[in-house]
């Protein structure tokens, strides 16, 4: 781990900067209104024309995440009905995740007018993908229909006229091929010799718009009047802190002032971890403000980036990118992972000594708060995000004191990785009921 590219086999390393660049994606507002909005703006680009009729289905998780979150650029309305109003109205599908960011006044009103009108009806499917949206659009004797899977922005079906234009369903896993880059290869040593010996110029770019964006996201948070203002609270209460006690507030206000805004719809863009905006806040903040305090760097800031997305990416590959577990509680413990190798290699610690003190930070900080329920998208993720920000730095710190959960306290493994595996497991099966429960009480069922 010299910081030589060639030191590390090739082909792992261009995985994992084709991770980095599949996930740190820019999307503007809460990514499941967003990829409602995305699919809408898509079949109105296929279907030629304005469309007379729109019909939604998404799966129970996605319904959960727009339910209470207000899309961006919709002068504060909430709903999948909006969502997809707004995109066929006013997205611009080639912006992707950013498609609601050329909406105008005059797109708002006349969405306001068609949802009025009973433009758009919204239907749940189950037995479907978590991340799961299908807009079905008519108009002048046409028709068009748009699928998105597995990732936001991930379009799995075209049709046009009962034509199809494009399959990409999955069909059984013995036929599917993989084509993207294999996060199962993520381990917390590759992770590491990968920070160690990338090339910044490989990422440099991706990471600093990670910053710029995220960074300016939270500003807009401790400023303004957004949600219940987890973010400025905290703020609020490190004018009177010192030291670390200071930067500790500082970095739990920074992540969640973002996630204020954010979900209070607020239009500026993001990037996002593991298909979350919440998520890429989370991780990014936490690592900037310590940087700061302890003024590194650039190159040592975004090697603690490179750690603290991968960490993240690393626990949710288990998990999936919507489910009942709090990712909030992934981006964080990636987020400390990285606030723990800048001090570490300040501190002039030699590889094996950080490794060890990521690793335990793991498993102290998933064995803690792993299973927070998610309850959908809105203003309670931002304090969410504080705790588990506070959660994952005292892990840190507990891990820096040479002290670690043992193997058989609850869910903790003879080692790291099949202890993140088994709180992965845990967060996907073991909690697949109390998704389903979280839904029907949210649906009043």
């Amino acid at each position: 781990m010299k910081g030589d590219k060639n030191r590390m086999e090739q082909s792992l390393y261009e995985n994992h900067l084709a991770i980095l660049k599949e996930e740190l994606l820019v999307a503007l507002g809460c990514t499941e209104p967003i990829a409602i909005a995305y699919a809408g703006a898509k079949a109105r680009k296929l279907l030629g024309q304005m469309p007379q009729d729109c019909q939604v289905y998404c799966s129970g998780n996605i319904i959960k995440n727009v339910k209470g979150v207000i899309v961006p650029n919709s002068g504060g309305m909430r709903g999948m009905d909006v969502a997809a109003t707004l995109g066929i109205v006013g997205g611009d599908p080639e912006q992707e995740l950013a498609v609601l960011e050329s909406v105008t006044d005059q797109d708002i009103q006349q969405t306001q007018a068609l949802l009025k009108a009973g433009f758009c009806q919204c239907h749940l499917v189950e037995d479907v993908d978590n991340l799961y949206v299908r807009v079905e659009v008519k108009g002048g004797g046409h028709s068009a229909v748009v699928e998105i899977q597995e990732h936001h922005n991930h379009i799995i079906y075209l049709e046009k006229d009962g034509e199809v234009i494009f399959d990409g369903r999955p069909g059984p896993k013995s036929d599917q091929e993989n084509t993207g880059p294999d996060k199962m290869l993520l381990n917390m040593k590759n992770i590491l010799e990968f920070a160690e010996a990338v090339k910044l110029d490989d990422v440099r770019e991706i990471l600093q718009r990670q910053i710029d964006y995220n960074c300016a996201i939270s500003a807009e948070g401790l400023k303004g009047n957004y949600g219940v203002e987890t973010g400025r609270i905290l703020m609020s209460n490190s004018i009177n802190a010192m030291g670390l006690n200071r930067v500790r507030l500082q970095a739990r206000a920074a992540a969640a002032a973002g996630s204020d805004a954010r979900m209070s719809g607020c239009s500026l863009p993001v990037v996002i971890n593991s298909g979350s905006g919440n998520q890429g806040i989370t991780v990014t903040m936490p690592i900037v403000m310590y940087g700061r305090h302890w003024e590194v760097d650039q190159q040592l800031l975004y090697r603690a980036l490179v750690i603290g997305n991968l960490t993240s990416v690393h626990q949710k590959k288990y998990i999936g990118s919507l489910s009942a577990y709090c990712g909030a509680t992934s981006a964080a413990t990636g987020a400390a992972c990285g606030v723990g190798y800048m001090l570490l290699k300040k501190q002039g610690e030699q590889a094996d000594r950080i490794y060890q003190v990521l690793c335990d930070t793991i498993t102290n900080s998933i064995e803690t708060l792993g299973g927070m329920v998610c309850d959908g998208a809105k203003a309670s993720c931002a304090a969410k995000i504080g705790i588990a920000v506070e959660n994952a730095l005292m892990a840190l710190e507990l891990s820096l004191a040479g002290n670690v959960f043992q193997p058989g306290e609850g869910m903790t493994m003879e080692n790291p990785e099949d202890t993140i595996a088994a709180v992965g497991r845990m967060g996907r099966v073991g909690m697949k009921s109390t998704d389903v429960e979280i839904l029907n009480i949210m649906l009043g069922k």
